[in-house]
């Protein structure tokens, strides 16, 4: 029998009776013989509800203390889906993020783990419980405060418990049957995708898609845990995740991807396991394009008429990485006529006002006549290992957005990811365009998103 980690994102748990039908989920791993460890967001839209609280109390709350409001959402989906366990015959017992042995930095909102020190998860298990784990938190190492892991950081703690306790698999539940061509909420012709490198995974959770969390698919990365992305609300198969991917093609004219040593549970009857296939044979080479991501969560700063000299633009980077502004796509335009230039940049609109503010305090240093924020822009990205050896895929999405009257305002590239701009009224527009002019639309509709949220 294998270790699993299994983690339920909100809308798996929104309500008592979605508590309770993952609680019969979870049991029929226990009563197979497998440990589990399992890891809970807040249930349904608590954690935002907690937010909103908080900002009708203060519209700066004090990080630290944000932080104590906003765990507390986890605190109360382990409580009582541990309850719902024990009381179906499943012995269980609920841990907090730091009682799991999660150490984390001192920063509040996003903090990065250090260590996990797993102990009493483990002793749990020797135990023959179930152990049930707040996701989201850990605990500061030099403060001893409660942290947060930032927005997805459920998934991180997922990863990072399934690597200090070396779990054979981490499963990720959510409202949606694995990872798809695209959000199924926008292009409902988007195609599930079986097996997925993690390097393409971290383009795709980079650049919009919220079906993983980007820090979770790299710890992932690092530390070799494979993956098993999938639905709480169905026993489809779903996606796996991994970066040691063993092809295997069998006599039947299916091809079977199968990844080595790594045990893929099926949901019906957790003592057994399945194959990982696609349902069509793509050939000894996998499809060019994974997934089209989006992403209309940045803003655009433009800083106009900074002087063309060397050490200027420097200077405005230093400015903005001072702020703790996280730079997403650079364009620099020359000017022809008065040896100036204007540098146009992406980043978080969370990030924008602090990195304006500083740039506004830096214009005598810097030099530059005006500063431009346009925050009704979406992000395009096509995402796919394939790219690198395939001419034709920039002029197949320029042309397809061209002809669909969608202009372009920057363009980002990357060995397996092109990414673009635009404005945000056409980028549901984009999309879908996108992913047809590569193929990508399946014939029957595949994509539901069960809980309606998309995770």
């Amino acid at each position: 029998m294998s270790l699993v980690v299994q983690k339920f994102g909100g809308s798996s748990v929104a309500d008592a009776p979605s508590v309770v039908r993952v609680a019969k989920r979870i049991a029929q791993y226990a009563k197979a013989g497998h440990e589990v460890v399992v890891v809970v967001s807040a249930m349904g839209d608590t954690t935002d509800d907690l937010i909103d609280l908080a900002e009708q109390v203060t519209p700066n709350p004090p990080p630290r203390e944000l932080d104590m409001l906003l765990t507390s959402g986890e605190r109360i989906s382990m409580a009582v889906l541990s309850m719902a366990l024990n009381n179906s015959g499943i012995s269980a017992r609920a841990y907090t993020g730091s009682q799991a042995g999660l150490i984390t930095d001192e920063v509040h909102g996003k903090a990065l783990i250090q260590k996990v020190t797993p102990g009493r998860i483990r002793t749990a298990l020797d135990e023959g419980h179930v152990a049930i784990v707040a996701g989201f938190q850990g605990v500061s190492q030099s403060t001893k405060d409660i942290t947060t892991l930032g927005r997805g950081g459920s998934d991180t703690t997922a990863v990072a418990l399934a690597a200090a306790l070396e779990a054979d698999i981490c499963e990720i539940y959510s409202d949606v049957d694995g990872v798809f061509t695209a959000d199924p909420r926008i292009a409902p012709a988007a195609r599930r995708v079986p097996v997925i490198s993690c390097e393409e995974m971290l383009d795709l959770a980079a650049n919009g898609a919220k079906i993983l969390m980007g820090r979770s698919v790299e710890y992932a990365r690092r530390y070799e845990v494979p993956l098993h992305v999938r639905s709480s609300f169905s026993g489809r198969l779903g996606t796996i995740v991994s970066s040691d991917l063993e092809r295997v093609v069998p006599v039947d004219p299916d091809v079977t991807i199968r990844i080595a040593d790594v045990p893929r549970l099926d949901a019906a009857d957790p003592s057994k396991e399945i194959p990982v296939e696609f349902t069509d044979d793509p050939g000894l080479e996998a499809p060019i394009i994974s997934g089209v991501t989006h992403d209309r969560s940045e803003g655009k700063i433009t800083v106009v008429e900074v002087p063309d000299q060397p050490g200027k633009a420097a200077l405005l980077f230093d400015v903005v990485a001072s702020s703790g502004a996280n730079i997403d796509m650079i364009v620099q335009n020359t000017s022809t006529t008065n040896d100036t230039v204007a540098i146009s940049l992406t980043l978080p609109e969370a990030d924008s006002e602090r990195a304006l503010e500083a740039i506004e305090q830096a214009r005598e240093a810097i030099g530059y006549s005006e500063v431009r924020y346009n925050d009704q822009i979406g992000k395009l990205s096509v995402v796919g290992a394939g790219m690198k050896s395939s001419p034709g895929v920039s002029a197949t999405l320029f042309r397809s957005l061209g002809e669909a009257g969608i202009n372009i305002d920057m363009i980002s590239t990357s060995e397996i990811r092109i990414s673009v701009v635009t404005d945000i009224s056409r980028l549901d527009d984009a999309v879908r365009v996108v992913h047809s002019a590569f193929g990508l639309d399946a014939e029957d509709t595949e994509a539901v998103v069960y809980g309606g949220t998309g995770r």
